[in-house]
């Protein structure tokens, strides 16, 4: 074959001959996709039809082997790498241009040990296969609200979910992970080995090696749980949110949910809309949000007892559409922050489009900030503000709104979720310091010590300090 083409580091590019890209893909039990065979298109694609990224070699891994084979021949070669788990990333970060993508989609391998109430699971693995495995057993841990999410992703991020008011973020349930990273080693992170490594996984993002496999500690769940939409009219808008923040006030551990700014499914008028999971008792759960059913009443209740696994699947967003998001934590859903998302709602581009908090839930804030690498403990929420549209020609405009949402609620805002953060090309050094907060000094210092050359930057990288 001809030599390959292919992105470096430093910015620029290098020829790799066709006889060492051969010897490559020959050493991988997984297949090697190049720009024209078959499946590359597929494999390069993601959730997020905004992403069109093109690399010039992705390698679907089989298993840990060909991971640290691939890291070892990107780090040989000074090569550009990124690294997809489960590709919902809205920035798109685990698919690169020109460089070498290293695929864990293939390797989705869930084992549960119920005695123990844990589980490990492959770095490709998504939270829909997840959750299928733990509940057979009655378990779950907290995991996003979108099952077609990555595990890995969302865990090296923080991960906000349904069960996070009682047991924290997915990364507070982080037991040990296997790691490859920089130098080509397979580390364990765990209590007991490499703790650092481990605490930097908890909310470092992507920074610190090709996540493998994640151990995590379960807890009953389920069967049922109470769960779904409430959908009223924009005339009640400002009731809503004080509503909603009387009941945030006082709200039970079994208890998050997510509030919207949004087009109704069928009429597509204008709503405020409640997404909502209690995972204790069905009856204490309709005791407590009785008040939501009074308020209004709501055009559209949904809420009913169903399996968790349903649940999950309740926010999950159609793939093939164009998202752009902005999103950053607060600590109070004030009066302002209503009037900036109302005026901002009152413009919106799309009628896919929404404004959105989505709430940490009790447990989470209850974690000291220096415990984990996750640096927002101190937030109420997270809000989001996500255009979504079918025609990529009208990007500019869409972008724009959203962008200008952001630019206005940023007075209100203590950082960026690092799991809706791109590349420091894309988002700056000091948006993403910022998304880590306090540990972003802790976190430097760890990158030059399991990354001193920065392989893995493709990502919301980390700087390592010297």
């Amino acid at each position: 074959m001809a030599d390959l083409r292919i992105a470096t580091l430093s910015g620029d590019y290098t020829a790799i001959s066709g006889a060492e890209i051969e010897d490559f893909r020959g050493i991988l039990n997984g297949e090697s996709l190049l720009p024209g065979d078959a499946g590359y298109d597929g494999a390069r694609q993601v959730w997020n039809a905004m992403v069109d990224k093109r690399p010039a070699l992705i390698a679907r891994c089989s298993g840990t082997a060909d991971v640290i084979n691939s890291v070892n021949f990107a780090r040989e070669n000074n090569l550009l790498i990124s690294v997809r788990g489960g590709g919902h990333n809205f920035p798109g970060n685990s698919v690169c241009n020109d460089g070498l993508m290293i695929d864990l989609s293939r390797m989705t391998g869930v084992r549960v040990d119920p005695a123990a109430r844990t589980v490990r699971a492959q770095g490709g693995t998504k939270w829909g296969a997840f959750d299928h495995e733990t509940q057979a057993f009655g378990l779950a841990a907290p995991g996003g609200t979108d099952v077609d999410t990555g595990i890995a992703g969302l865990t090296l991020g923080g991960g906000i979910g349904w069960l996070s008011g009682s047991h924290g973020l997915s990364c507070d349930n982080l037991v040990s992970a296997d790691v490859v990273t920089a130098d080509g080693r397979s580390l364990t992170a765990s209590a007991n080995e490499n703790p650092d490594l481990l605490w930097a996984l908890r909310g470092g993002g992507g920074n610190f090696g090709v996540v493998t496999s994640l151990e995590y500690q379960l807890h009953p769940v389920g069967p049922e749980v109470l769960a779904g939409f409430l959908v009223y009219p924009f005339s009640k808008v400002n009731g809503f949110f004080a509503m909603v923040n009387e009941l945030t006030d006082s709200m039970p551990d079994e208890l998050n949910l997510i509030t919207f700014l949004n087009a109704h499914p069928e009429s597509g008028d204008k709503v405020c809309t409640i997404l909502l999971c209690h995972h204790g008792s069905i009856e204490e759960g309709e005791r407590v949000i009785r008040p939501l059913r009074e308020f209004g009443p709501p055009l559209l209740d949904g809420v009913r007892p169903m399996p968790y696994t349903e649940a999950q699947k309740l926010a999950v967003a159609p793939a093939g559409r164009n998202n752009y998001l902005k999103s950053h934590f607060m600590s109070q859903v004030s009066d302002d922050v209503v009037d900036i998302a109302l005026e901002y709602f009152d413009r919106i581009t799309s009628p896919l489009s929404s404004i959105l908090f989505q709430y940490l839930g009790n447990a989470a804030r209850r974690v000291p900030v220096n415990d984990t690498a996750f640096g927002h403990r101190g937030a109420l929420c997270e809000w989001a503000t996500n255009a979504v549209f079918l025609d990529p020609g009208e990007s500019e405009v869409h972008i724009r709104w959203v962008r200008d949402l952001a630019s206005a609620l940023s007075p209100f805002s203590s950082g960026a979720y690092i799991n809706q953060v791109g590349t420091e090309a894309e988002e700056g050094e000091e948006e993403i310091q910022a998304a880590f907060g306090d540990n972003f000094q802790r976190l430097a210092a760890l990158k030059q010590k399991y990354d001193p050359t920065n392989l893995f930057s493709h990502n919301q990288n980390i700087r390592p300090r010297i």
